[in-house]
């Protein structure tokens, strides 16, 4: 019974993963069927909605953010353990430096890409309309 225990986590954690991988891969088998049937039907399926990278924006605030509060949290941790870290960063700062940095590109994403979809909207009020 012990060995079951400890094996436990194991089959909890690629549990999850195998949970998740196939979830994801029905939701593709979903929507292949989905274009085929459209296919059949002779109709196209529509590409989806562009948005103007707001959600872009959003989620880099959110991450960056979240990013932030979990290096202001796990800061201190190199001064509890007593090791000579330099600046008191750890391995542990990975967790929030990970999110926090890649938050900083989403938002850097979203400022370098924004002036070209203005720039697109001017040129297409600025055409003739078709006759």
């Amino acid at each position: 019974m012990s060995n079951f225990f400890d094996i436990f986590p194991c089959f909890a954690f690629l549990g999850f993963f195998v949970v998740l991988f196939g979830f994801i891969a029905l939701m593709r088998y979903i929507s292949y069927r989905e274009t085929l049937a459209l296919a059949e039907k002779g109709l196209v399926k529509p590409n989806g909605r562009h948005g103007d990278g707001k959600n872009t924006l959003r989620w880099g605030i959110v991450l960056a953010a979240l990013g932030l509060a979990l290096s202001a949290g796990l800061y201190p941790i190199g001064f509890l353990t007593g090791l000579n870290l330099p600046l008191g960063f750890g391995p542990w700062m990975i967790a929030g430096f990970l999110p926090m940095f890649f938050g900083l590109g989403l938002i850097l994403i979203y400022v370098l890409t924004r002036e070209e979809k203005k720039e697109k909207i001017e040129e297409k009020r600025n055409e003739p309309p078709p006759s």
